[in-house]
């Protein structure tokens, strides 16, 4: 018999009995901790995603968003039914017009759950805005020669405390960033024959939102009259236009990737 056919014969059988004795070697990320910190790290760590997911149960089922729809004109205008002529209405706009009450701005975003998107909008609204807008011209030309107006964010509301806890600290920041403003930067004619209308139009200037300034172009839709000038827009931009991060709770509960600033303010003659 050869040397070789021997080896195979006593030691081949020999290997592989000593092979099969040999427990499976688990792969490392099943391996369970041997030690009491390894276990407490492991319970701490699914008690936080257990916290996580319930936070999210109780904030998008338990309590899902009512999101008010789009701010829009009011239904009617106190200048539109009066008896007043046209004429005589624009001889009274020219001047400065100051915010008023039933004023109002906010936040609209889109929220999701992981991956699943919310079925309604989150909405953050306020009435504490100042501000003013300066109108010229005579008979039926009429002009917004300058304008500006400064939200207190800070004071956001929605339907939700959890959320608009959230926002002192991520997102608007509104801790550190307390205001958003708006500063008309070219003047903007109003259509002829304005006075007791609803009118579209687009005002530029500078939004400064979280300490971030920006030139932007916002649509607007006005009623304007002797008696009040009405004014809604919005504007839609990616977070990061203003150095924001969309808002993110323990990645379970986040925004999607625009958010929208919306208004209705309500103007009197000073």
């Amino acid at each position: 018999m050869s040397s070789a056919t021997f080896v195979n014969e006593e030691v081949g059988p020999a290997a592989r009995r000593s092979h099969s004795a040999c427990p499976p070697v688990m792969p490392r990320f099943l391996r369970l901790p041997h030690t009491l910190r390894g276990w407490l790290l492991v319970g701490t760590g699914g008690v936080a995603v257990a916290a996580a997911l319930a936070g999210a149960f109780v904030y998008f089922v338990l309590f899902p968003s009512k999101a008010p729809p789009p701010l829009s004109l009011t239904t009617s205008s106190p200048g539109a039914s009066s008896t007043r002529t046209q004429s005589s209405s624009s001889a009274q706009i020219p001047g400065t017009w100051t915010i008023a009450s039933g004023s109002v701005a906010g936040y609209r975003v889109r929220e999701q759950l992981a991956f699943l998107q919310a079925p309604d909008d989150a909405v953050g609204r306020t009435s504490s805005i100042r501000g003013s807008a300066v109108l010229s011209g005579s008979g039926s030309s009429l002009m917004v020669t300058s304008a500006s107006f400064t939200v207190d964010v800070s004071s956001l509301s929605s339907d939700q405390s959890m959320r608009d806890q959230r926002i002192h600290s991520i997102g608007l920041e509104s801790d550190q960033y307390p205001t958003a403003t708006f500063r008309l930067t070219s003047a903007l004619p109003l259509p002829t024959g304005a006075a007791n209308q609803v009118v579209h139009v687009s005002a530029v200037g500078t939004l400064t939102i979280h300490g971030t300034s920006k030139t932007e172009t916002i649509p607007l839709t006005a009623r304007v009259s002797w008696s009040q000038i009405e004014v809604v827009g919005s504007v839609t931009f990616p977070w990061s236009d203003f150095g924001m991060q969309a808002p993110s709770v323990g990645g379970f509960v986040s925004v999607t990737s625009t958010a929208t600033m919306e208004f209705d303010v309500h103007l009197r003659h000073s």
